[in-house]
């Protein structure tokens, strides 16, 4: 068995979200998005898929790297390709990205449960079949009756707690806003919600600004005494130090790193320096699910959860793969957006919730997501 042919589709879709100036998401008018699809196909005819930002996946990408290295190669042999596209990376002057990685790396894992007629986190072992959700809020912005106001914010909490979340994690105001980042707005925030929810769900706040560390410390000891259950990327990843001495500062759980380089060797170093309580990792963010179940086993070996980042089926795999995870990111939410609407690509949700915050896998071979193919076809504008 041997990989053919890969294939990138871009495609159309109707979305209601939209980006300001500084790259963040925000509720706006319904729009026609784009999103590319990878396909590989093997010689007997086997496909795996994955998605991913048509800027990542671009022609360019797949060309000079993804058919290089996987052409012609056991698609099985997952860790192997993935080595050696990690190798290519050296002089891809930055064209062969992480993220274009973990295209590449899920589509492997979704062939191979496709393949075999079972899904990816049973393939990878299989831990449980449904995971508790924690809501992920959009960030802040100025939109009356969305979530321009600590109140907005308490008032949101409890539609999801009502929903069926047992945990809300905040993400509050950035740049555009016109007085963000704020440390008092942020501690407002966070007492707000925690006064609307009561003690009994799990509070984490993403503070996302690069404060300094006494910023960073005086909101860390208000969080404390609310009772949040992690303090998330609030300082600039880069200075791992800084978070070192943050950590030694605080009770409150400091997870990290979220969005740093470096896949399982950069959380490595944090793990052995003792930059967090809790380490991080994404499938986009580290070069797929490959190199995110590195991470989670260091940080199992050194007795650490591995909270995933983001939402998805591949995230969501290794979710309910492994046991050193206690939540799902779903995600983004937002007063005026319907995160439960299935995407027009997809015939139903990746990652349904019930009534009391779980979110059930797929038993759907692969990643689980029921893919809407004819409507891709329809609403191709290219391929290569």
């Amino acid at each position: 068995m041997k990989i053919e042919s890969l294939r990138g589709t871009v495609f159309t879709y109707p979305s209601k979200r939209s980006v300001d100036a500084a790259g963040h998401s925000h509720p706006g008018p319904e729009k026609q998005a784009s999103m590319a699809m990878l396909t590989i196909t093997c010689d007997d005819g086997s496909e795996g898929h994955a998605f991913g930002p048509v800027e990542v996946v671009r022609k360019h990408v797949v060309d000079a790297f993804f058919r290089k290295v996987m052409v012609g190669a056991n698609p099985f042999m997952r860790e192997q390709i993935w080595q050696d596209l990690a190798h290519w990376q050296r002089g891809s002057a930055g064209q062969l990205t992480d993220r274009a990685m973990a295209v590449a790396d899920q589509a492997l894992w979704d062939l191979a449960g496709r393949k075999l007629g079972v899904p990816v986190y049973q393939l990878i072992g299989g831990f449980r079949d449904k995971v508790p959700a924690y809501g992920s809020t959009m960030c802040g912005d100025e939109l009356k009756g969305g979530l321009s106001t600590p109140e907005e914010y308490a008032a949101f909490a409890e539609k999801l707690v009502a929903r069926g979340y047992k945990a809300i994690k905040l993400h509050t105001w950035m740049p555009p806003v016109s007085y963000a980042p704020s440390v008092e707005m942020d501690i407002k925030c966070c007492a707000a919600v925690r006064e609307a929810v009561g003690p009994n769900i799990d509070l984490m706040l993403d503070g996302y600004h690069w404060y300094s560390r006494t910023d960073a410390l005086k909101i860390g000891r208000a969080l404390e005494k609310l009772q949040f259950a992690w303090f998330e990327e609030m300082m600039d990843e880069q200075s791992m130090s800084s978070y070192v001495w943050l950590t030694q500062q605080l009770d409150i759980p400091i997870l990290g790193p979220e969005y740093m380089g470096g896949k399982h060797h950069t959380r490595a170093e944090w793990i052995k320096s003792g930059a967090a309580t809790i380490t991080r990792a994404g499938v986009p963010g580290v070069g797929g699910i490959t190199p995110t179940l590195k991470v989670a086993g260091m940080a199992d070996a050194f007795g650490m959860n591995c909270e995933v980042h983001g939402n998805g089926a591949a995230n969501l795999a290794v979710c309910a793969a492994i046991k050193n995870c206690q939540w799902y990111e779903r995600g983004l939410l937002h007063p005026f957006l319907d995160y439960d609407e299935v995407p027009a690509y997809l015939n139903s949700l990746a990652d349904p919730m019930d009534e009391d915050g779980y979110v059930h896998l797929s038993q759907l071979p692969g990643l689980g997501e029921d893919i809407n193919f004819d409507y891709i076809a329809a609403h191709t504008v290219s391929t290569y």
